[in-house]
C-alpha cells in the first residue's frame, strides 16, 4: 500500500487538500472569467470521451489554471463481463492528455453482454465478487499505471448472499488491489439511515491513510409507507446532518481533497462556491487544529 499512495502523491498537478467543486458545463464561462479561488474541479471522464469539440477545448482552458481529477461511472468494476477496453482507452486517452491528480470510480457495475446502462448498480458482497472487484481494480490501475480511488455507494436494497459488511469490502478491495478510497460522507449517511446501520461502526474500519478524497452533496427524502427512504439525488443542498459527519470524519482523519457534487437541479455557480467555501473553512480549522496539536 506504500508504493501506491507513493504514486497517488507523485502524481502530476496534485490535488491539493482543500474544497473543490465538480465542473459543469454551465459555469464553464464563469471560471474562466472569474478565476474563482477554488482548489480544484473533478469532471465525469465519460463526457469528455469524444474527439473534440468546446467540451475538450473548456476543459483544456480550465485544466491550465486548476488540478482537475476524474471520477469514472462507466467502468463497472464489480461487473461479471471482462472490463470494457474500448471505455480503458479513453479513459487512459484523458488521463494522458489532463494529467488529473486523482482517478476514482464507484463500487458497483453497470453493464452485461451487450446492454449497458447509466444507474451504478449495488454489488453483492461475498468472497467470489470481492475477487472478481480486486481483480478488475487491478487491471484498470496497470492499464493506466496508475492507482485509483474506489467510492462507497448509496444503497437502497442489500443482498441475502452477502456476507460481508460493506465497509470492510471496501477496505479489504482496496488493500488487496493497492487502491486508495473515496468516501462519500452523503452515501454514508444515506446508507446508514436507510439500512438502520451505525455511523459509527460503519466508519471505524476505515483506516484514515486509505482514504485520497471525499465527496459531499445532498440528498432527497422519499415518503415510502410510514417510513423514509433517503435518495442520493445529488441535486439538493447539502443538510446539517451530513456537514456534521463531514467534520467528524475530517476531525479524525485529517485535511482530504473534498468535492461538492452537484449533478441536477445545477444551481448558479454563486451557490455553489457557498458550499465549497464551507467545505474549505471546515478544512482549515481541521489544519490549523493539527499545527497546535504538533507544536
Amino acid at each position: 500500500m506504500d508504493e501506491a499512495i507513493t504514486s497517488l502523491r507523485s502524481a502530476p498537478a496534485l490535488v491539493p487538500s482543500r474544497a473543490g467543486a465538480g465542473l459543469k458545463a454551465v459555469h464553464y464561462q464563469t471560471i474562466i472569467d472569474n478565476q474563482p479561488d477554488i482548489g480544484w474541479f473533478e469532471v465525469h471522464p465519460e463526457n469528455y470521451m469524444g474527439r473534440g469539440g468546446a467540451p475538450l477545448r473548456y476543459l483544456e482552458r480550465i485544466r491550465a489554471d486548476y488540478p482537475i481529477s476524474l471520477h469514472s461511472v462507466g467502468t463497472s468494476l464489480g461487473s461479471h463481463q471482462p472490463l470494457d477496453q474500448n471505455h480503458l482507452r479513453n479513459l487512459k486517452k484523458l488521463v494522458d492528455r489532463f494529467q488529473p491528480g486523482l482517478v476514482s470510480e464507484h463500487l458497483s457495475w453497470s453493464h452485461g453482454y451487450e446492454w449497458f446502462t447509466h444507474d451504478l448498480i449495488p454489488l453483492i458482497y461475498n468472497q467470489e465478487v470481492l475477487d472478481l472487484v480486486v481483480s478488475h481494480i487491478q487491471q484498470v490501475q496497470d492499464y493506466l499505471q496508475r492507482q485509483i480511488l474506489i467510492e462507497n455507494p448509496s444503497s437502497y436494497l442489500q443482498f441475502k448472499q452477502s456476507d460481508i459488511p460493506e465497509q470492510e469490502f471496501l477496505v479489504e478491495a482496496a488493500k488487496r488491489s493497492g487502491a486508495g478510497l473515496l468516501l462519500d460522507v452523503n452515501n454514508v449517511y444515506v446508507s446508514c439511515r436507510n439500512h438502520n446501520w451505525d455511523i459509527e461502526e460503519y466508519l471505524a474500519p476505515i483506516p484514515a491513510e486509505l482514504i485520497g478524497e471525499i465527496h459531499l452533496a445532498g440528498h432527497a427524502v422519499q415518503a415510502l409507507g410510514d417510513q423514509e427512504l433517503l435518495i442520493d439525488d445529488h441535486g439538493s443542498p447539502i443538510c446539517t446532518a451530513v456537514w456534521e459527519l463531514y467534520r467528524n470524519c475530517i476531525d479524525r482523519i485529517g485535511s482530504v481533497p473534498t468535492l461538492i457534487e452537484r449533478d441536477s437541479n445545477i444551481p448558479g455557480f454563486d451557490t455553489l462556491y457557498k458550499e465549497v467555501q464551507f467545505a474549505e473553512h471546515y478544512l482549515q480549522s481541521s489544519r490549523e487544529a493539527c499545527r497546535v496539536s504538533t507544536r
